[in-house]
């Protein structure tokens, strides 16, 4: 990382004022211009270097060229490096910015902001010799800035949208019209402000912004149409599940006093910025509502009550919404006014009102322009069951909106990065795409979040701070994913000191009499899994209020372990076998005080024989505190035990590992139903958890995007790095299935089919990489050399459906 360079540029902002000073609840947005003149035989080339403080939106001659920066934290601020010279011309050219400064607690909780907006561009106009022709730095003249009036660009107060900021309020009448463009004419602008150097030049002394190059690529941004009017009316017209015009063009006139309400669907759940363009209407006001689905009126408890997603017969939409008030500048033969808003937006519906007030106003047209990680998925999947293929197609679309310049929990309610979350996140990118810039940024950004304590922060980055004790130790295992899939020794090196201080915060918590890993603070949230049985504590086994927490206590044994190997791959064998030596005596205590002979089950507390859930028992299995066919009949008693608390999305993954391990894999193809009745409910996406129901797009439920390249195409690293490459398929209920699974060298295609009792597979890997085959009849075949391979095998006798069944 070239950390904190020197620069030439300055911070810049404007003065302050009282035009714009904050009033509650509002964003801090001032807009910047500098222009520079090109003669038309020039032959130019500009590379510009930009950042700001919170956020910006650059332009040059009126077109996007970057939006950023990408998330950073109180340490680390980024910035962009964007090439504009496609978008020169000759004669006139400016560079604009629309910087926004959200302050203290106002604002999306996971952008990170300092005490006052800045902003900062570093770039010189070359000729094609290379000199210098003219320097562009803000700090060295020619920047001049406009400070939106407070009371025409703020934030509504928050309402359920959670950690996002809450709907925008923007008065078109306080913005200038045009001031993107070379054409503007500047008038009540003024000189902007140097405010701040980057560093200090000559006793090291930190700015508020240390400056690094952007770990990532700039999100992907595309031009999208609505699918379809739902329903809506404008007087005496009703639309009814009408296609939306080409283009969103609407072209509707809404006369003076008049309401226009139009329901929109975008096909599935998206995530980006809605883009409404109108013409004259004075003093209208345009407000766009945001929802993941139609539903009925909530239960009397505050329970949601959904449903069929895009049935809208007997329901309403429910969201925040940001609203615009219509300058009117637009009409005749000048361009149509324009609101986007200004931070990224998640929907699967929208519901525009526009109220004209004293003269008529149309309504042009209504886009979107869908935005997120730049995902390039080069893994597919299909297969003889026709029901597993909208789990694939709906499990991509919810890991895109859960991907931009971090993961995400939920793009519509938080647009947070969680550990728990990630950790999926990571492994299932890395398995459809190969790459794992983003996994690599999401472990740098936990790392950071390190308190002195040794713990880690749930989620980050985030002003909101939060602990979740156990998402640390996911990050452990984040970690150790990572150097399975990329196999990169000197990345898991770097983070043994963090895994150092995450394991000794848990060490330091044990207790004397038991050797287990007490309660954990009381200020701090003990979450495991969204299950219905421990609703009213939060997703957390009630007896660890008062016990230990059987499941952290295991998942310690299961950090441990992972660290272990780290520890020992890159060089730190005694501290690998330091961690073993903790394993196994926590795993010992864990064998002693949490486990019910009567029940021949782990309870989720000692001494708490009514406490009992699937999650005990599988990370038992996963960390061999119990193995081989105790093991199994373990996992058999988890699926079949009534009144244990049942995994949820958040845990699937466990449990299907946990079969996996045991050679009962085929009993997940029954798990399958709770994702097809999803689709039967019309999801585009899946849902966050059966207990809330709140989120219909959380990216934990993406399960088919690492089961099927990893399980039912049976590609997996035999060593770290895919160095060998093992190919074990499932077969369970299936005939056939074919598919691509991405590792660090490349494609990996495979192919097979089970027609009678004859199996029959053809594996296509990249280059010369070893693989490891294993037929369903447990036969072992390792080839090396080049070329596809293919062997078939007898398959064993096919269990009933009875058998499969958990």
């Amino acid at each position: 990382m070239d950390e904190n360079k020197a620069w030439t540029a300055k911070w810049i902002w404007a003065e302050p004022s009282e035009n714009n000073r904050l009033a509650d609840g509002s964003m801090e947005t001032v807009l910047f211009r500098r222009t520079f003149g090109l003669s038309a035989d020039s032959d130019p080339q500009l590379k510009l270097l930009v950042s700001a403080d919170s956020r910006f939106r650059l332009y040059v001659n009126g077109h996007s060229v970057a939006y950023g920066p990408c998330k950073g934290d109180l340490n680390v601020h980024y910035y962009d490096e964007v090439d504009v010279t496609p978008h020169l011309r000759p004669g006139t050219n400016v560079l604009a910015a629309h910087v926004v400064h959200y302050s203290g607690d106002k604002g999306p909780a996971s952008v990170w902001r300092k005490e006052r907006g800045v902003f900062l561009l570093e770039g010189s106009l070359r000729g094609r010799d290379g000199l210098v022709i003219e320097r562009l730095d803000t700090g060295c003249g020619g920047w001049h800035c406009y400070p939106v009036p407070g009371e025409s660009a703020k934030l509504a107060p928050e309402t359920a949208t959670l950690f996002i900021g809450g709907g925008e309020i923007v008065d078109g009448a306080g913005w200038p019209q045009g001031w993107k463009t070379p054409e503007f004419v500047i008038t009540d602008w003024s000189d902007a402000a140097i405010v701040a150097d980057t560093h200090d030049r000559m006793y090291g002394g930190l700015s508020s912004w240390l400056l690094a190059p952007r770990p990532i690529p700039f999100m992907r941004e595309e031009i999208r149409e609505f699918a379809s009017i739902v329903r809506g009316y404008c007087g005496e017209r009703v639309w009814t599940d009408e296609p939306m015009p080409f283009g969103g063009q609407l072209g509707i006139k809404v006369p003076a006093g008049g309401r226009l309400v139009l329901e929109l669907h975008a096909r599935e759940l998206a995530a980006g910025f809605p883009q409404l363009a109108v013409s004259g209407g004075a003093g209208a006001t345009a407000s766009i509502l945001y929802s993941e689905c139609y539903e009925y009126e909530p239960f009397p408890n505050g329970q949601r009550n959904k449903g069929v997603r895009d049935d809208p017969e007997g329901r309403s939409l429910y969201g925040f919404e940001d609203m615009f008030r219509i300058a009117g500048f637009g009409s005749g033969a000048e361009k149509p006014e324009k609101y986007e808003p200004f931070h990224r937006r998640a929907f699967r519906f929208i519901r525009l009102t526009v109220e004209a007030a004293d003269e008529p106003v149309v309504v042009e047209a209504l886009t979107y322009l869908r935005t997120g990680y730049p995902l390039d998925v080069q893994a597919s999947f299909s297969s003889s069951d026709p029901t597993l293929s909208p789990l694939w197609t709906i499990s991509l679309n919810t890991l895109r909106n859960c991907m931009h310049e971090t993961y995400e929990d939920t793009p519509y309610y938080e647009q947070m990065q969680y550990e728990m979350d990630s950790r999926l996140q990571a492994l299932f990118t890395y398995y459809i795409s190969g790459d794992d810039r983003l996994g690599r940024k999401a472990i740098y950004d936990f790392h950071s979040s390190l308190l002195p304590t040794g713990m880690l922060q749930s989620r980050y980055p985030s002003v909101n701070r939060q602990i979740i004790p156990g998402f640390a130790l996911f990050w452990i295992m984040m970690v150790h994913d990572h150097y399975w899939y990329a196999g990169d020794l000197a990345h898991a090196a770097r983070y043994r000191p963090t895994i150092d201080a995450v394991l000794a915060w848990f060490d330091a918590r044990l207790e004397p009499e038991t050797g287990l890993v007490g309660v954990m603070p009381e200020a701090y949230w003990s979450f495991v899994d969204w299950t219905e049985e421990w609703r009213f504590n939060a997703g957390a086994p009630p007896s660890g209020r008062i016990r230990p927490n059987t499941v952290y206590n295991l998942m310690v044994v299961d950090a441990l372990l992972k660290a272990a190997e780290l520890n020992e791959a890159t060089g730190r064998r005694d501290t690998g076998q330091e961690y073993r030596r903790r394993a196994d005596t926590l795993q010992r205590a864990i064998r002693q005080h949490c486990w019910s002979g009567e029940m021949g089950l782990f309870t989720d507390s000692p001494d708490s024989p009514d406490a009992l859930s699937q999650h005990a028992q599988i990370w038992a299995v996963l960390t061999d505190t119990v193995v081989g066919e105790d093991a199994r009949q373990l996992t058999l008693r988890a699926l079949e035990t009534q009144g244990l608390a049942k995994v949820s999305s958040a845990m699937a993954y466990y449990m299907f590992r946990a079969l996996a391990k045991t050679g009962m894999y085929d009993r997940t193809f029954a798990l399958w139903n709770d994702w097809k009745a999803q689709v039967d409910l019309h999801l585009t996406s899946w849902v966050e958890d059966p207990v809330s129901v709140r989120s219909d797009c959380h990216a934990w439920g993406a399960l088919p995007l690492h089961e099927f390249p990893a399980e039912l195409l049976g590609v997996q690293p035999l060593m770290p790095g895919f160095a060998a490459i093992s190919v074990a398929p499932r077969v369970g209920t299936l005939h056939a299935a074919s598919g691509t699974v991405m590792t660090p060298h490349g494609a990996v295609h495979v192919e097979w089919s089970a027609q009678g009792r004859r199996f029959r597979l053809r594996v296509e890997r990249p280059g010369t990489v070893p693989v490891q085959i294993m037929l369903p009849n447990g036969e072992l075949r390792y080839c090396t050399g080049a070329g596809p391979l293919e062997c078939e095998c007898e398959l064993a006798a096919i269990e009933s459906a009875e058998e499969l069944k958990p």
